[in-house]
């Protein structure tokens, strides 16, 4: 299924904030996310020992904060196993929101972004709250809807360590007024896991199930799967090779039957992560010069554009923005 471009406009995600410009998940990142054109500021959810939501990539906040550097905290340094996975660090679960509150937030991909090294330091660890605060006054500010974009990370984890998440989102999202058919902006709540989302069902918000390119979520790519998908959310966030492949010579190719498939059912496609850097492109789209420089990443988004998604998660939204523009302007000329 190809995309009418008479439709409305493709929705712009900003993942974790403007992250290629700005240390991720900070409020300077989810700001110039919007500032550049996104639609929503899209985070993740783990939870503090006191039970508050902050927005950090993983429940493991060493490669993201400045905590290894605090020799107030080495001996909050462990070992933990997260859905079948072991990790050794500093977990947001073992400190207090007043503890985490003065830790700075650090630049995760350092090889790639080094320039995002030298905010180091300048930023804290936001929580849920104060970016649904920033959210409702970018809207006033900028005269059009700055959504939320909030994910439940590792929600069955959080549950067996007494940090159950959504009872405390959903809270967050009552007392914001962001529950039921008119919020004051729009949301979209996503997790990777379908028992996280059917709990949020009672927000009355749209739900997206995310799907990551392993095993796991193969029998929900097919038409039967998505209409299973169907009964429990409104949209999937498919990691982009399930909707466009990248061939073995780094070309892209053809798009899979996915969208279509999705559409039919009546869910919306968002597809993750975009990134400019020739790092993260397929091959044929890389620019000559290093890992860090810009590459053809607008010939990426208007083959997914082409593909018909509805939105897209990037890390630039400004380059997401100039990208859609050039698109939806393309039959005019």
């Amino acid at each position: 299924m190809r995309r009418n471009k008479k439709e409305l406009p493709i929705t712009i995600i900003s993942h974790r904030g403007a992250s290629g410009h700005r240390p991720e998940h900070t409020l300077a990142s989810y700001e110039l996310g919007a500032r550049h054109g996104g639609d929503f500021i899209e985070m993740d959810l783990v939870a503090t020992r006191d039970g508050r939501l902050i927005c950090r990539h993983e429940q493991e906040i060493g490669h993201t904060t400045d905590v290894a550097d605090r020799p107030e905290f080495a001996d909050r340094r462990t070992t933990r196993t997260i859905d079948g996975r072991e990790a050794e660090g500093f977990f947001a679960q073992d400190f207090t929101l007043a503890e985490i509150k003065t830790l700075r937030a650090v630049e995760r991909l350092r090889d790639v972004r080094s320039e995002n090294t030298a905010m180091d330091g300048v930023y804290g660890v936001p929580t849920l709250e104060e970016v649904i605060e920033l959210a409702l006054s970018l809207t006033k500010e900028l005269g059009r809807p700055i959504g939320i974009y909030p994910e439940t990370k590792h929600p069955a984890y959080h549950a067996s360590q007494g940090l159950e998440l959504e009872p405390l989102l959903i809270a967050a999202l009552r007392e914001a007024g962001l529950t039921g058919d008119e919020p004051k902006v729009p949301v979209f709540l996503q997790s990777f896991e379908a028992e996280s989302l059917r709990k949020l069902a009672e927000t009355g918000l749209r739900l997206v199930y995310l799907m990551g390119p392993g095993e796991p979520w193969r029998p929900y790519t097919t038409p039967e799967g998505l209409a299973e998908v169907a009964a429990f959310a409104h949209a999937i966030g498919p990691d982009k090779n399930l909707v466009v492949p990248v061939t073995g010579d780094g070309e892209l190719d053809e798009p899979t039957p996915l969208v279509a498939d999705a559409h039919e059912a009546g869910l919306l496609v968002h597809p993750y992560t975009f990134r400019s850097e020739n790092h993260f492109l397929p091959e044929s789209l890389r620019s000559p010069g290093e890992p860090a420089d810009y590459g053809g990443f607008a010939a990426e988004y208007e083959a997914f554009f082409e593909a018909g998604v509805d939105g897209v998660f990037t890390d630039f939204s400004r380059h997401a923005f100039l990208a859609r523009e050039h698109f939806l302007l393309g039959d005019q000329g």
